[in-house]
């Protein structure tokens, strides 16, 4: 399967408090067969998105369904698929 290819760094800025935190960021790749810009950019055009929340969401969702993709018959993703896919048709314009 072609996919496009993703690093993602995640650092830890600060802790619930406010304090700095000096932690290794978390680097890794993500492939996806989305281009996760894309649903980025269709999710920045909702009403009532901030770019940020667009972000924040677009990127978290798309990482989530490849994990699910790739692992279809594990428990916790069976359920789950069926209203991952009625809402990816519906952020994709497809229904």
């Amino acid at each position: 399967m072609k996919q496009h290819q993703f690093r993602l760094t995640l650092e830890h800025l600060a802790d619930k408090d406010g304090n700095p935190v000096a932690a290794e960021p978390l680097v890794f790749l993500a492939p996806n067969h989305d281009n996760i810009f894309d649903i980025v950019k269709l999710m920045e055009q909702r009403e009532g998105f901030t770019p940020e929340m667009a972000q924040r969401f677009a990127v978290g969702l798309k990482l989530m369904g490849e994990v699910m993709m790739e692992n279809k018959e594990h428990p916790l993703f069976v359920e789950l698929k069926p209203h991952f896919t009625e809402m990816m048709k519906v952020i994709k314009g497809k229904k």
